[in-house]
């Protein structure tokens, strides 16, 4: 039985007309209004950009003296946020679905990235790996990258192959594309070697397959095999048993393995509860191994005290609230998969980061979001936050959330 359409009239033609078909293009990949989520997403990541900023040239000012030019690093890493900054605006504009296609290519760039970097004499070599490709004065970190080209084709690959009539995604399903990403990923981050990278990677797999509806008991063993995987890597390679050494008992090797992560507790103990004053860090003047990347932290909270280390920890748990709000409100089984995905995955680099400067985790190499000193690392995590205002822009508010296991329907 077929409905008859009521025919078009002359307003209808008229307004098509006026439109035209870039103005048709235009309306169908525009997001729609800013909502108050936007807003916090934006003004939080504003906030810990700012943050970063001024605490990497604070932390890494005595190094970059000592090199002949003192603004050296602030002047790259604020170029970097520049950079990143311009794509936030463009991913917050754009309507989140037209990363869907654009997923495919940014993880072809990633795994050719990841592939250069065993290529001898390509990648840059630091502190024992080999994580950096150099372009001109730049330097690339193709990992950086993977992690946002994962979430994003992932979760378009599984919106695809979501069944039509509104069942559930079968565990083949969620686990055919994910799991031989994952191992490809793995084995090339690996390969470098970034331990803490591939755990974040896996975590951000993890959090899609959650969100897509893998049933709970799948992702208890997953954890759980993942764990005992982490374990093994760790105690195969010698220094990942030293960093194990250090962190259980950092004062038997107060000059070796645990000089960093004792070196941290100092700077954190010595700050109090409101700092010793901005710029004033004693643990930069070489005391803090990478103090402006991976122990950022520590120079906050010697810095800034408790009170600012407690703020930095505010602001992620903010970003934490707000990104699932966005989740929640999706209306999108792909924006509800990538907000969450996303949140996730800037959330617990954050809690891993913080946990291994104050030494409650082993200490891994991943840096703090948005703060740290890092060009690759600032860019992929600013473009997601914007793609997640996007999202947050296009979906209102709705009544029903994610159903049980987390499956977006």
């Amino acid at each position: 039985m077929s409905i008859e359409q009521p025919p078009r009239t002359t307003d209808d033609a008229a307004a098509r007309s006026d439109v035209g078909r870039w103005g048709r293009l235009r309306q169908r990949w525009q997001p729609g209004p800013w909502t108050a989520d936007a807003t916090a997403v934006t003004l939080l990541t504003l906030i810990l950009v700012l943050l970063g900023l001024v605490m990497s040239f604070s932390a890494s000012f005595v190094p970059a003296a000592e090199a002949g030019d003192p603004f050296a690093v602030f002047r790259r890493q604020a170029g970097w946020a520049a950079i990143g900054l311009v794509g936030f605006v463009l991913a917050a504009r754009l309507d989140h679905r037209i990363w869907r296609g654009l997923s495919w290519p940014l993880l072809v760039i990633s795994v050719i990235g990841l592939v250069l970097l065993l290529v001898p004499g390509v990648g840059e070599t630091r502190y024992g790996s080999t994580r950096w490709i150099g372009i001109g004065p730049l330097s690339i970190q193709p990992s950086e990258l993977a992690k946002l080209a994962t979430l994003l084709w992932l979760a378009d690959v599984l919106h695809r192959k979501r069944p039509r009539d509104g069942s559930p995604h079968t565990t083949d399903h969620l686990l055919v594309p994910a799991l031989p990403l994952l191992v490809l990923l793995s084995v090339l981050v690996l390969a470098q070697p970034d331990l803490g990278t591939t755990i974040l990677l896996a975590m951000i797999v993890g959090a899609v397959l959650w969100v897509e509806g893998l049933p709970a008991r799948i992702v208890a063993v997953a954890v759980g095999l993942g764990g005992l995987a982490v374990a093994a890597l760790a105690f195969i390679a010698p220094y990942r048993v030293a960093r194990i050494r250090g962190w259980l008992w950092p004062e038997q090797f107060p000059l070796q393995e645990g000089f960093q992560l004792l070196q941290s507790r100092y700077a954190l103990g010595s700050g109090g509860t409101f700092g010793l004053g901005l710029g004033s860090s004693r643990g930069k003047w070489h005391f803090i191994p990478n103090a402006d990347t991976d122990f950022i932290f520590a120079v906050i909270g010697e810095e800034l005290g408790l009170v600012g280390a407690l703020g930095v920890i505010a602001l992620f748990t903010a970003v934490l609230y707000v990104g699932l709000k966005v989740a929640y409100a999706a209306t999108d089984g792909f924006g509800r998969t990538v907000a969450l995905a996303t949140t996730v995955w800037i959330v617990g680099q954050a809690l891993v980061n913080i946990g291994t400067v104050t030494g409650l985790l082993p200490i891994t190499g991943v840096t703090l979001p948005l703060v740290s000193v890092g060009g690759s690392s600032l860019v992929s995590t600013l473009l997601a936050l914007g793609i997640l205002v996007a999202i947050a822009r296009r979906d209102e508010p709705v009544g029903a959330g994610p159903r049980r296991g987390g499956g977006a329907r």
